[in-house]
This record gives C-alpha cells, structure tokens and sequence, in this order.
C-alpha cells in the first residue's frame, strides 16, 4: 500500500472525529446561521489540518461559502464539497450520529459530509509527509449546491476557467462507490396559463379552462421523453383553479428536463419555450431554462477516470467503476470549463433518505486516491 494511504490509516479514528463534529453541525441549505456556523468551523479546520489559508464569502441571502487555497503555482486544481443538506434543524433529535459495525449514520453524513473530510484529510496527508504540487489546489465549499446554487454558481464557474482539472467529492454512486463520468444537463421550468373564468354551472360555454389547457401541455410535455437518448421531461407540481364550480382562470406547472448532451438540449430548448395553445383564446406562457449543463464523458474525463483506476488498483488494492447518472451536482458546472471528475466521495447509500450511510473503513482510501490525484495532476511533467 502507498504510505499516503498507510499514513490516513494510522489518523483514521481522528478523521472519525472531525465526522462526528462536522455531522453533529447541522446545516439545513435555507438555515443561514447554522450555515455561516458550519462556514466558520470549515475554514478554520481546513487551515489547522492543511496548513492553508482559508476566506470566508459573505452572502446576504444564503449561507456564505468558503475558499481554500493549498500550495502554489501557475496552474490550479479545483476540489469542489458543498455543506449544506436536505435535512431541517432538528433531524439529529431523530437521526442521531452513530457509528456502529463499520457503519456512519446521521443527516447528511453520506451526502456529503463524508467527503468534504476526506478532501481535507488528503490535503492534510500531503502537507504531513512533505508532499510539494507545482500548482495551487483551491477546495471550494459552497452552502446551497442542494436548491442549486443561486449564489455559488458564478463563483464556482470562475474556479472552474482558472482550473487544469476539477474533482468533485460528491458520494460515490451505487454501493460500490463508482465514479460518475456522466451527469446529466437539468432544465426547469415554469409554465402559466391564463384562460377566461365562468360559472361552471350558469355559463360553462363562456369559459375557457386553464386546466384543461395545461393538461394538452402535460401530455405533449411528456411526450418528448426519449429514453433512448436519455432525454426525460416531468410536469412535476401543478397548481389550478380557484373552485368545483369556476372554470379555470389560472393554472401553473413546474417541469424538469434532464438530457445528456448540450446539443440535445438546444434542440429540445425551443419546443419547451415555444409552446403554442391548444384551446383558442388561452394564453401560455413560459419561463426558465438550464439551470446545469451536463457533464459529459468527453476524452478527457475518460482519460482522468482511466488514472484514477489505474492508481486504484496498482497503489491502493482496489477495483474502482463508472456509472452515469441523472442528478446534477457542482460538476455540472464545472463541466464546461475544465475537465470533471465526479463522484469521489463517501461510499455507503441513501442520499436524502432516512437511511443514509457510509461506510468507514473506505474513508481512507478514497481520502488517498485523491491526494495521489492530486500528485498525479499537480505536478508538471518532466520533457
């Protein structure tokens, strides 16, 4: 085994710690001063275990974020961890931290708490064993990647164009902790229909119903859906009506689009947009658009995902996977300005789910198959 990871073993009941306090914190996305805490703890934490320095953003609406900055150089490597999760003050009362057989359980503890510990504890076995990059390593933590990144998103796109490579330390997918290669683009949208109000009973020939607008909508929506292409639209929360007994002025619907390309997307922008009544006299509109680009598995992110197995298996004794996936993540908006690598956080399961978990004993070497990513990236190539 290579002595990075021999090292990580040896502190690995301190990484356990720093789990259990960062756990502990809780940090719902919408709490701002559970955030600003947890901010402040990340910050100071990243410096005492990296010897870096640490600046803490300031937003006025949502949690401020944090920037950490690592060794020195011309290029620039770009780790991504957000710190907010789906779960409310309180969820520790119900869902309380535990570590049992091998096992991590707590509110956010699999996504992406466990990661977020681990990028600091590869940056800090670097820093320990005297281990110099030839560029600088910003870890970003960003408070909101959960309701998609309304005040993180320019300043994670900005990272990203100034980066040779990003690593995004969301939770491995499956049980076996697969790298992601392939996330989708996600769209949303919102759609409003305005038809003409009447008395359902007295005078239902002079109205024009919103609902029933809206529902043409929904099924050609639907309709779009391409599986083959990996192209999937939702009409997902509806909203009508005022009574039994009124025909439907006002009808509202959220949509979500996922697709796997950029080019797939532009070409089913303009059919979403551009959607014409069904029923004359009924006026619909449409707002929105793409609110992350998708990752895609270009040669380049092969070629990272090829490293990363390779140093998987020749320094650390372990088979490591790809998987594509649905849901979007800080990668997405990374993607197109640097090549991405995503999914190389905590193994366990259950993201958002009252069974989340992870699993212990795979801290440490995922915590080592990023600093040697780190070795393997940030240091330039003898001609």
């Amino acid at each position: 085994m290579h002595q990075i990871y021999e090292l990580l073993e040896q502190k690995k009941e301190t990484m356990y710690g720093y789990l259990k306090e960062i756990v502990e914190k809780e940090s719902h996305s919408y709490d701002k001063e559970s955030l600003d805490m947890l901010a402040n703890w990340i910050a100071a934490t990243f410096e005492e275990l990296t010897g870096g320095k640490a600046e803490i953003i300031s937003n006025d609406q949502y949690g401020n974020h944090v920037r950490g900055e690592f060794g020195e150089g011309d290029g620039q490597i770009l780790i991504l961890a957000h710190f907010d999760t789906v779960w409310p003050k309180g969820t520790l009362e119900k869902i309380p931290f535990q570590m049992t057989d091998g096992i991590a359980r707590g509110p956010g503890v699999f996504d992406m708490k466990g990661g977020l510990i681990q990028g600091l504890f590869a940056l800090h076995a670097l820093q320990d064993l005297g281990q110099t990059l030839d560029k600088k390593v910003v870890l970003f933590f960003d408070s909101d990647e959960e309701i998609g990144n309304p005040s993180s998103k320019e300043l994670i796109e900005k990272e990203a164009s100034k980066s040779d490579v990003v690593f995004v330390l969301e939770p491995g997918m499956s049980k076996l902790g697969c790298l992601k290669t392939s996330r989708k683009g996600v769209g949303i949208f919102t759609i409003e229909v305005t038809g003409v109000p009447s008395h359902a009973g007295i005078d239902p020939e002079a109205g024009k119903s919103a609902i029933e607008e809206l529902a043409h909508q929904t099924l050609y929506l639907h309709s779009l859906t391409d599986l083959e292409l990996g192209t999937t639209l939702n009409v997902g929360k509806i909203t009508a009506g005022t009574a039994s007994n009124v025909v439907a002025e006002k009808a509202y619907a959220e949509v979500d689009l996922r697709v796997k390309t950029k080019e797939e997307y532009e070409r089913v922008l303009p059919l979403i947009l551009n959607l014409q009544p069904k029923i004359e006299g009924v006026k619909v509109e449409v707002t929105g658009g793409i609110n992350r680009w998708p990752l895609e598995r270009t040669e380049q992110v092969a070629e990272m995902f090829e490293k990363a197995k390779q140093i998987a298996e020749s320094s650390l004794g372990f088979e490591l996977t790809e998987m594509e996936t649905g849901g979007g993540s800080d990668g997405n908006l990374t993607a197109p300005f640097a090549p991405t690598l995503d999914g190389l956080g905590a193994v366990g399961d259950g993201a958002h789910a009252n069974h989340e978990y992870l699993v212990l004993d795979k801290m440490t070497e995922r915590s080592a198959l990023l600093a040697l990513l780190l070795l393997e990236y940030g240091r330039d190539k003898e001609e």
